[in-house]
């Protein structure tokens, strides 16, 4: 936060949508805050209409035919945010979908969205390219140094924003500093 006078807690672009599904925008903080409220009715009225937890591929689809309708419109503003949404899915397992503002939505193993869009994918394919499963330790570090390596920047845990689901712990959640700075020490052993 390059503001002191900010609450950094408070400038974020990681969000819960529910206990079991949290999504990382990328674009206009405004828009973003408006599509996770649409995502989080989204999510409400399919638990109250079918009694259960919303699928992350059908939240997905809700959202990019959502943004799609503004794109058809004159007097609708697309939103300018792609949505990354993760959780786990009971019948597929861990789930990462991508939503653009032009209604396209697809599933991934890992995916990028920003300013470093395309390097980041190519660091991501070259790291992922032999290694077909990775454990909890190794996805998260790898998503880091994905960050330290397209920004070229050593990151200290205040700076940035983790945010995990996995098999054995489904809940949505953000890792601690403490947590993200064990990550940024074996990253730094590791390299």
């Amino acid at each position: 936060v390059p503001d002191k006078l900010l609450d950094p807690t408070s400038v974020t672009s990681m969000f819960r949508i529910t206990d079991f599904i949290g999504c990382v925008e990328a674009g206009m903080i405004a828009d973003a805050r408006a599509q996770v409220q649409r995502a989080r009715q989204e999510t409400a009225e399919f638990r109250y209409k079918f009694g259960y937890e919303i699928p992350v591929e059908f939240l997905s689809r809700r959202i990019a035919d959502k943004s799609q309708v503004y794109t058809q419109h004159a007097y609708m503003r697309p939103y300018g945010v792609a949505m990354m949404l993760i959780g786990i899915d009971d019948e597929h397992g861990p789930q990462l979908y991508k939503t653009d503002p032009a209604g396209y939505y697809v599933g991934y193993k890992a995916c990028t969205a920003g300013a470093k869009d395309q390097e980041a994918q190519n660091f991501l394919e070259k790291k992922l390219k032999h290694e077909k499963k990775l454990n909890f330790d190794d996805t998260v570090q790898t998503a880091i140094s994905t960050l330290q390596s397209v920004l070229a920047a050593d990151f200290k845990a205040s700076e940035i924003e983790v945010g995990v689901v996995s098999v054995a712990e489904p809940n949505f959640r953000r890792l601690t500093n403490e947590e993200i700075d064990y990550h940024l020490t074996a990253i730094s052993e590791r390299d």
